[in-house]
């Protein structure tokens, strides 16, 4: 099988086309009508959304929604990316989606701490055996090529390193984002190009390179300076699918578009249609804030359409008005309503100098804000979650310090019974009444010669219990056999008479 299939540069000029222009695997981001658009507009090559191994294997409706359900003959070359830190699970998913893709990615660049909890993503790239092991028995088992995606280390050295030992394993294309695991959120910083080209002469397999993408202009410097095959965008291309056309158009015209294949390709995750609203109509909605609400509260795809629309009719509105030039002078190089992409503010004490070597980094401590201090789009000190509950619940109390205090349960620490003789929780006291048949008669009342629960979920009182087998004795209707456990006996006369012969 590994003979058969095509490798390294010729699989590149094969079955991906030879394509230069990727779409990055973008989680709830890259799904199928994402794809097709982006593919209209210069995209060559496109991932999946990265799909976790393990749950892939064990859940059909998972390999359905996320995998199955959305091939189509329009959405090829396609590389299906997987997330996993177990070598035998990671052959198993590979094995149930070789069949919709023309490759396997195995993600190793993945730096969110949902990555960290889950062991995998780039908190495995210290883990070389294990590394080596998952790419070589996944190239041996699987019938298509598998290819990894990285980052960087601080050293070119080490990075290289890295990248010439999955090539060993087995990895037939090679995706390096040029950031370490530590450039991330506020502290993002500059990709380091110099690494990119350092392990593009070191290895003989096709290299795609990713960061620093925004425009078209980029991706040809890129591809100059780094002599990689292709380049990779993935923020850059949210907020501009048309990124590698090299043309920057209206917002509304990739808002309908896209609207108009999700349509066409259903279904589609409302969130997901939602986030890429809010990619594209990013810097317009920082000055319709009234639209920004009403785009997070829609509850269907037509809403999202009708939104989509109001804004489009406002931004005509300002053109006709003149605002085209008074909007030139901002900050940013077009009109609000002018697809562009979003930059982060450089953090001051940059993470990559000009020379590509990775910096010292420098680890900042998020403080907790506390409810007294105000910020925009706050009220009362509180923030937009606590706000939602509190329109829900006008009630609800978000101070720690005017909150009702429990007394603990003496064994397992959560509120204890308000009235438990015991000093014990509901769970805590049923197991001790039962176990020690020491009855807590807070729990029973006696009223008429019969006991009746307080609170029906302690019907397991042993005392009520007792109480309860003793009517039933007394009334006839409870038998006991040689196993000591208790039988209903019919209310009909001839088949009680039966069934006390046959339990006798």
């Amino acid at each position: 099988m590994a003979a058969t299939k095509l490798q390294g540069f010729e699989f590149w000029r094969t079955t991906l086309k030879g394509a230069r222009y990727v779409v990055a695997p973008m989680v709830d981001q890259s799904e199928l009508a994402w794809r097709l658009l982006s593919r209209r507009h210069g995209a060559e090559l496109c991932y999946t959304p990265m799909m976790h191994a393990q749950v892939f294997v064990r859940d059909a409706n998972y390999r359905r929604d996320n995998l199955y359900s959305e091939v189509c003959p329009e959405d090829r070359p396609l590389i299906t990316q997987f997330c996993a830190n177990d070598p035998e699970v990671f052959v198993k998913a590979c094995l149930l989606a070789q069949d919709h893709c023309d490759a396997i990615d195995l993600n190793l660049g993945c730096p969110q701490m949902i990555a960290k909890r889950g062991h995998y993503g780039v908190f495995l790239q210290d883990e070389w055996d294990l590394l080596e092991k998952m790419v070589t028995l996944a190239n041996e088992k699987i019938s298509v090529p598998i290819t990894c995606k990285i980052r960087v280390f601080s050293e070119i050295e080490r990075t290289v390193q890295y990248a010439q030992m999955l090539e060993k394993a087995g990895c037939q294309l090679l995706t390096v984002h040029g950031r370490t695991k530590d450039q991330k959120g506020p502290s993002t910083g500059v990709a380091s190009w110099e690494h990119i080209k350092a392990v593009r002469e070191a290895v003989n397999i096709p290299v795609f390179a990713n960061g620093n993408i925004h425009h078209l202009s980029d991706v040809e410097q890129c591809m100059k300076e780094t002599g990689v095959q292709g380049v990779m965008s993935a923020e850059g291309n949210l907020h501009n699918p048309a990124l590698f056309e090299g043309r920057s158009p209206p917002v509304w015209e990739m808002a309908e578009e896209y609207l108009e294949v999700v349509h066409q390709h259903p279904p589609c995750t409302l969130s997901y249609v939602r986030a890429h609203l809010f990619k594209l109509w990013h810097h317009t909605l920082q000055i319709h804030q009234d639209l920004r609400e009403e785009l997070g509260k829609v509850k269907n795809v037509q809403g999202l359409a009708e939104v989509s629309r109001q804004l489009k009719i406002r931004c005509q509105e300002e053109i006709a008005n003149g605002g085209e030039k008074a909007r030139q002078g901002g900050t940013l190089p077009f009109p609000h309503w002018i697809c562009q992409p979003y930059i982060r503010p450089v953090s001051k004490d940059p993470v990559a100098n000009g020379n590509g070597r990775l910096g010292s980094e420098v680890k900042t401590v998020c403080h907790k804000r506390s409810l007294s201090q105000d910020s925009d789009g706050q009220i009362d000190g509180l923030s937009k979650n606590q706000q939602k509950k509190k329109a829900r619940n006008p009630y609800k109390n978000f101070c720690s310090e005017q909150r009702q205090k429990y007394i603990k349960c003496e064994q397992c620490g959560n509120p204890k019974g308000n009235k438990c003789v015991f000093n014990l929780c509901r769970a805590c006291c049923k197991r001790k009444a039962l176990k020690e048949v020491a009855d807590c008669l807070s729990k029973v009342l006696h009223t008429n010669g019969h006991f009746r629960s307080k609170d029906r979920r302690h019907l397991n009182c042993s005392l009520f219990l007792k109480e309860k087998k003793r009517r039933l004795w007394g009334a006839g209707l409870l038998c006991r056999v040689a196993k000591k456990k208790p039988y209903l006996r019919p209310a009909n006369k001839k088949k009680r008479l039966r069934w006390t012969k046959e339990h006798r």
